[in-house]
């Protein structure tokens, strides 16, 4: 009897989506499977309890249709993201429901189970679909910007089962870049989460942005203030275009700047941008002379990171 090809299986489960992704040995994605959290017309997200329930719900979906890249194979382990960050004290009770859904697999499956924080599956993700998994092993810093997070981090080579470590040299100090553009959009009549919806408002604004004074010293920014001037742009009777083209060009200015002061302090380290607000085009477009971008399916949460962390883990293991 011939032996069955070894996979790994990845689970996440961010407030925003329900992720399962299925990675081969050799490091290739073979699927990378996910579903959003459903959210109320005129809401700005869930409440955790609700988001552990529909997570309940959607995953035994996804693994379902998992099926077809795990049939034939053995999963030899599961990566699952049990935390946002590698912070002390990080957590979230929606990674609850992928970290329950991991343990029974292993169960069942008698196969070997590893836990990473959200933020640094999105960080592999990134290195993967970049084609930049040459910098592990090496420093070099990401930038996680997303509803969730916005955040700039040094990694460095890990120890143990983690290919690399996380620290924070810096972000924001208030409210994320994707709450900002989710709270505009929404204002708006958008649905939520808004980010693609804004963007295409914002490519379709033929005028010049509205400009207004960014907010950052060194290594950190605020963007609380975006939201406020937002919705009173909207209010006094500009068009959710221009209101659109106005947000993503403030945040984009923003993360330049960062991306600028970053450079100054670290010189040439090199830079990977992780997370679904670096999906948007608009702001790809101005930042990808400094550093390596994640193709949109593995910027926006997904659960291929944490396969491809497991493989890792699991082939050093053994």
């Amino acid at each position: 009897m011939s032996k069955l090809s070894e996979v790994f299986l990845g689970i996440d489960t961010s407030n925003y989506t329900t992720s399962v992704a299925v990675v081969d040995r050799d490091g290739n994605v073979l699927a990378n499977l996910k579903k959003l959290l459903p959210v109320k017309e005129g809401e700005r997200g869930l409440r955790q309890s609700d988001a552990v329930f529909h997570h309940t719900v959607q995953l035994p979906l996804l693994f379902e249709a998992a099926k077809e890249f795990t049939e034939g194979r053995k999963i030899v382990a599961v990566g699952v993201s049990m935390r946002p960050t590698d912070r002390e004290g990080s957590y979230m009770p929606c990674f609850l429901a992928g970290a329950s859904a991991a343990g029974g697999l292993c169960l069942g499956a008698e196969c070997r189970q590893y836990g990473f924080s959200h933020q640094c599956g999105h960080i592999m993700a990134a290195l993967y679909s970049s084609e930049s998994q040459h910098l592990i092993g090496k420093p070099f810093a990401a930038f996680h910007v997303s509803g969730g997070t916005t955040d700039i981090l040094l990694c460095t080579p890990g120890e143990g089962e983690r290919p690399f470590t996380v620290e924070r040299v810096g972000g924001t100090l208030d409210i994320n870049a994707g709450q900002a553009i989710d709270r505009a959009g929404v204002y708006m009549g958008l649905k939520f989460p808004a980010g693609a919806f804004l963007e295409r408002l914002a490519r379709e604004y033929s005028g010049k942005p509205k400009r207004e004074k960014i907010c950052v010293k060194g290594l950190s920014c605020n963007l609380s203030g975006l939201e406020n001037k937002a919705s009173a742009m909207y209010d006094n009777g500009a068009s959710r275009e221009e209101v659109a083209a106005f947000v993503i060009d403030f945040i984009k200015r923003t993360l330049i700047r960062l991306t600028e002061n970053l450079r100054e302090e670290y010189k040439d380290i090199p830079i990977v941008y992780a997370g679904g607000v670096m999906s948007c085009g608009i702001i790809k477009e101005e930042l990808s002379g400094f550093g390596s971008f994640a193709l949109p399916a593995f910027s926006a949460d997904n659960a291929a990171g944490t396969a491809l962390l497991a493989r890792k883990a699991y082939l050093k293991e053994i």
